[in-house]
């Protein structure tokens, strides 16, 4: 028998992942292949679930808050996804969406790689439901003025964090 709980449960905005697991250490793959790392440089599977009832599109962000530099670091910025994608796999291009740039200067997922001996850092990975199909911004736009008119269009948003550090 379920519980309202799990009624509720059922029923809010989720993000999952097949490889990521929440604050836990970064799949190999998700790892920067540059700067003295070797990883994948490959985006994570994700997957998402029950938006809020006048979602119009998603934006995914992931983040470095822990990054030595003003406004963390950002390794992905991904927007306009349409209202009827609910997957991406692993290094996959999403139709239809904009990728914009990073704090690499270059659109597309850039992996982990912190500093060695800086500690471990926190990589969030955030789906947002937005009130939008199109967020006025284009590949070329700043970063943490992406994250705003992100921020100010969500109705929701789920976050898997996972973490890496270099010794």
């Amino acid at each position: 028998m379920s519980s309202a709980i799990d009624k509720v449960e059922e029923n809010v905005f989720k993000l999952s992942s097949n490889k990521l697991k929440h604050n836990e250490t970064l799949p190999n793959a998700q790892v920067l292949n540059a700067h003295g790392c070797t990883g994948g440089n490959v985006s994570p599977q994700l997957s998402w679930n029950n938006p809020p009832l006048n979602t119009k599109s998603f934006a995914i962000i992931c983040h470095d808050p822990d990054a030595p530099k003003e406004n963390g670091w950002y390794h992905w910025l991904v927007v306009n996804i349409p209202i009827s994608t609910r997957n991406i796999e692993q290094g996959e291009k999403i139709t239809g969406s904009l990728e914009t740039i990073t704090d690499f200067k270059t659109t597309g997922y850039g992996g982990a790689c912190p500093p060695i001996g800086h500690g471990i850092h926190h990589y969030h990975f955030t789906i947002y439901a937005l009130d939008v199909e199109n967020l006025d911004v284009n590949e070329n736009n700043n970063p943490v003025e992406v994250e705003k008119k992100v921020v100010s269009h969500s109705l929701a948003k789920s976050t898997i964090t996972g973490l890496f550090e270099r010794k």
